[in-house]
């Protein structure tokens, strides 16, 4: 079987590749590079819950020590504390470290996957695609010539040619695939731009970022953002004026040093510069993301981070939309046609998020000089300041489907909404039918759908007897018909879900359905819903498939 191709090798087509080998679906990687990259503690990324969790599963959890679980958001405007908002069980502490962390982890991952080989040096110059697959037509990228990763032989300098039955261009802002396809890629350029240093350093903030408007000492501009990294290490960024403002070293310098004299007792404490850069925010969002067998995903699909909307976030997140159903294509167990889900659920996130982005930029970087002097006016500004920060509201919430076509219409009756359908599901601890006892997003990522029985009591009882009482048997059995594969768990509670509560969960995470008890005809149509196969039959996709 051909494999899926994948342009790019930054975070989201590395991420991608072992997705879709989780979901026994080989893929090629061409990625134009030639090799690692090299350290940059002034180029982080935050992941929320969700998105580290993902990272976790691919990467394996040892590279979440290179990072800095955030202890809280701390806001100040002026000499002023606005708020602090600690991270708990209610708004779980994102994930903040070095990118550099995060592609190394997945490449060595990805060395260690057979289904997955990943070719440096390769550049995509044409792709042709038919009823069977797609063609990519590379040639050597520089002078160092198109040679093959792991698994693989040399490609030649003389350029090669890769057969696949899918392929997806993770290759960046300026994407090539994207490009080739003729698809626009409309927005605004240069919405904010910012200069960014990491440094060695000791500052009184324990852990919490630090989200300060208008501080009082001079030469730092009208925003300064700190996050810390492992190490006494800090990532500090400065919002700069509109303009091309050219930042000079000594003034970047004058810059570290008096902000963090600001933050501590009015003199520069000792420090080590570790890093520096300047980076200019984008808002981009591509017409489309999927052209037949070819899909965009990550930067070559949207581009955003003003106000602190998280970029490499929302392209994991792609991933994890993406794979299970191109898997579930792959496999023959859907038609075609679910791909284009992955268009409408993902871009209509994207946009949402750029639209709440657009709306709270005047207020924040309004140019009146009275806005800040009104009364309440900081307070209320802080929470469209923090939002994204925070992970909550129009600009941070995680991603939700409730009105997406892959969300089944509510039965009658019904479990109370508070049971979340749409949302991300909460990660409680759950049963497997081996009897093994694990938390619900450690099964998440194949593509398998779980179905997960709310049933109090069944810890303290041998699997023995709970498996074969009440209506266990009926539902392993409604679970064992499905048209598609799904895996059956027992959780003791769930938030918003009554005892005997049936919950349908998708491969990315996403609640489907809250069933109150076991309908075998319901489940079976929310399981068709769910996987698209409304749009086709199964012998359609299969024959798709071949």
């Amino acid at each position: 079987m051909d494999p899926v191709i994948i342009v790019g090798a930054g975070p989201a087509g590395l991420a991608l590749s072992l997705a879709l080998a989780r979901h026994e679906v080989p893929t090629v990687l061409l990625d134009q590079s030639t090799g690692h990259d090299e350290e940059r503690f002034a180029r982080t990324i935050v992941l929320r819950e969700d998105t580290a969790a993902l990272a976790a599963r691919l990467a394996g959890t040892g590279f979440t020590q290179s990072g800095t679980r955030l202890t809280g958001v701390r806001s100040l405007r002026r000499r002023q504390k606005i708020a602090a908002h600690p991270f708990d069980e209610a708004l779980p502490a994102p994930l903040h470290l070095p990118q550099h962390t995060l592609t190394g982890a997945l490449r060595d991952a990805l060395a260690r996957e057979p289904l997955a080989r990943l070719v440096r040096g390769t550049r995509l110059d044409r792709l042709d695609q038919d009823s069977g697959g797609v063609t990519a037509h590379t040639s050597a990228a520089g002078t160092g010539g198109a040679a093959a990763g792991s698994g693989g032989a040399a490609a030649g300098s003389g350029g090669a040619t890769w057969r696949g039955s899918h392929l997806v261009g993770c290759d960046g802002p300026r994407s090539t695939v994207r490009k080739l396809l003729d698809i626009r890629f409309p927005g605004r350029t240069a919405v904010e731009r910012h200069a960014v240093a990491a440094v060695r350093c000791t500052l009184p903030f324990a852990g919490e970022e630090i989200l300060h408007r208008n501080p009082p000492w001079r030469g730092s501009g009208t925003e300064v953002t700190a996050r810390p990294l492992p190490g006494e290490r800090w990532r500090i960024d400065w919002l700069l004026p509109p303009g091309d403002e050219l930042v000079t070293p000594e003034a970047l310098v004058a810059r570290v040093r008096a902000t963090l004299a600001g933050w501590t007792d009015g003199t520069t404490p000792p420090y080590d510069l570790l890093d520096t850069g300047v980076y200019t925010v984008h808002h981009r969002l591509a017409r489309r993301w999927r052209a037949g067998r070819v899909l965009l995903a990550g930067d070559a699909a949207h581009l955003l981070g003003a106000l602190g909307t998280p970029a490499v976030d929302e392209g994991l997140r792609d991933v994890d939309n993406l794979a299970w159903k191109l898997a579930l294509v792959r496999h023959g167990h859907a038609a075609p046609e679910l791909l284009d889900s992955y268009q409408e659920e993902r871009r209509a996130v994207v946009a949402s998020r750029l639209r709440a982005a657009d709306q709270s930029l005047p207020i924040l970087r309004g140019a009146s000089p009275l806005r800040p002097l009104l009364p309440g006016s900081a307070r209320g500004h802080e929470a469209l300041h923090s939002d994204a920060h925070l992970g909550r509201g129009p600009l941070g919430a995680p991603p939700a489907h409730l009105h997406s076509p892959l969300t089944p219409a509510p039965p009658h009756p019904r479990t109370s909404a508070d049971a979340g359908v749409g949302d991300l599901v909460t990660d409680v601890p759950v049963t497997a039918e081996d009897g093994s006892t694990v938390r619900l997003r450690d099964r998440l990522g194949r593509t398998a759908l779980l179905v997960v029985l709310v049933a109090p009591g069944t810890g303290v009882w041998d699997r023995r007897h709970w498996m074969t009482a009440g209506v266990m048997p009926r539902l392993a059995e409604a679970v064992a018909g499905l048209p598609q594969p799904a895996e059956l768990l027992v959780a003791e509670t769930y938030p918003g879900a009554a005892a005997h509560t049936v919950l349908l969960v998708r491969p990315d995470g996403h609640l489907a359905l809250a069933l109150s008890g076991v309908d075998e005809s319901q489940l079976r149509a929310a399981a068709r819903t769910v996987c698209g196969a409304d749009t086709g039959t199964r012998e359609e996709a299969a024959r798709a498939a071949r």
